[in-house]
């Protein structure tokens, strides 16, 4: 095993550690109205468990999703929904009207795959030759239909709409914006939207945060003519860039095995993995025309705050320096979209799952993944007060650990259930 997978399987034991200590231990009390919904989860459990595998079976790339487009098309007609085809390419909406009136919310799930030539590691392998499901969408997917499933068994019951929107090219960043752009806020009306990823956490957990989930990953470009010593200022430009960071060398920070820590990590109240800014080590490029040089870098914030203060201390600097004559420009570039969760739905969401499931199987993060690597998910958002949730896919007793992008990306199929469970409750919970 090498040294970047030992570490990697540090960090899930010990994520696993904390989130799970009383798993198995007492439940919160399930409210009578959500046991119809555990009983349809667990009639139709194995049947999801099969369309999951198909889809896995028959992964399709970014643009492509003609087969899983009909697949969710064939099952949500068959629930008797309203469907919508084909918006921003292979993206479908089913809707689904309770009889009584209530608020309209949307559920999002992306189901697009990606081009791998690792090996299938489950007997259910790819059939279609480098393409993987080795980011969970497949899973995504199928928790989406399901949950449409149990909904649709509750239809005379049910309070509002629900609009199950399910989303291609997510992993190119394109499928949000085309959805839109093809009309997605004419078909649909949501009042509140939601959206879950599978991550390495424990199969049976779920977990989200107010604001952000990653962190603000950017591209800083620094403009300055050119100067007689261009060498220099090349090296100052770096330098100013690089005093932006605050984490300092020493910190727990850098050992990314400390965000699965219990008392520094992402699910702790002390986390460390907040009110950072972080520079992207030896990755600086030069560009230079006759009369200009521009200095590229990547960083890393944690908060909209870390993130807008970074353009004014550089410009108060530079002005103090000798190059305040060569300065021309500074700039923050968009490389992912940010995800920016509404708090209020946040607290709202966490309270009423915990209430029915328990509190050691519905978790408040306090820090943020500071890999910087998100989900355009977070072009809904400016449009629909809306919360993003991490649903963990992992058993680590089975060696099954839901490390997304990985070529050993595997899933423990109970958190199927998990899912269909939780945000069914949720969403019956919501449009009341």
């Amino acid at each position: 095993m090498t040294s970047s997978k030992k570490n990697l399987r540090a960090v899930l034991i010990l994520i696993f550690i904390f989130l799970t200590l009383s798993i198995f231990g007492q439940t919160a009390e399930i409210d009578r109205s959500h046991l119809k919904i555990q009983e349809q989860t667990d009639q139709i459990f194995d049947s999801l468990v099969n369309l999951r595998r198909d889809l896995h079976m028959y992964p399709e790339v970014s643009g492509n999703e003609r087969r899983t487009s009909n697949k969710i098309i064939k099952y949500l007609k068959a629930l008797g929904l309203e469907v919508k085809t084909n918006i921003g390419g292979y993206g479908v909406v089913g809707i689904l009207k309770g009889s009584k009136p209530g608020k309209k919310i949307a559920w999002r799930a992306d189901m697009d795959a990606m081009p791998s030539k690792a090996p299938d590691l489950v007997d259910f392998k790819s059939k279609n030759e480098g393409v993987r499901h080795i980011c969970g969408h497949d899973v995504h997917t199928t928790v989406a239909l399901g949950i449409a499933n149990v909904l649709t068994h509750q239809k005379e019951d049910l309070e509002g709409t629900v609009y199950f929107v399910f989303q291609p090219s997510e992993e190119n960043i394109k499928g949000a914006l085309a959805m839109m752009d093809d009309g997605l806020f004419d078909i649909i009306e949501p009042e509140e939207m939601y959206a879950m990823h599978v991550t390495p956490f424990p199969a049976g957990t779920i977990a989200t945060k107010p604001e952000e989930m990653f962190s603000d990953y950017k591209q800083l470009n620094l403009t300055f003519q050119k100067a007689l010593d261009n060498e220099t200022l090349i090296a100052f430009a770096k330098n100013q860039i690089k005093a932006l960071e605050n984490v300092a060398s020493e910190s727990k920070f850098w050992n990314m095995q400390n965000m699965g820590d219990p008392e520094v990590g992402i699910a702790s109240p002390k986390s460390i993995y907040n009110n950072f800014t972080t520079v992207e080590k030896n990755n600086y490029t030069i560009a230079e025309t006759e009369q200009e040089v521009k200095i590229s870098a990547f960083l890393n914030f944690s908060d909209k705050k870390q993130r807008d203060s970074a353009i004014p201390k550089l410009k108060t600097q530079i002005k103090k320096s000798t190059y305040a004559d060569k300065f021309i420009d500074a700039e923050l570039v968009n490389v992912f979209p940010t995800l920016d969760n509404n708090a209020e739905l946040v607290d709202a969401s966490l309270e009423l799952l915990s209430g029915i499931y328990g509190k050691d199987r519905v978790h408040r993060m306090y820090g943020v993944v500071a890999d910087g690597r998100s989900d355009d998910f977070a072009f809904f958002q400016p449009e629909v007060p809306s919360v993003y949730f991490f649903m963990g896919g992992s058993n680590y007793e089975k060696g099954i650990i839901a490390q997304t992008h990985s070529p050993n990306f595997a899933v423990d199929e109970s958190c199927i259930k998990t899912g269909v469970n939780l945000f069914s409750s949720l969403i019956v919970e919501r449009l009341k």
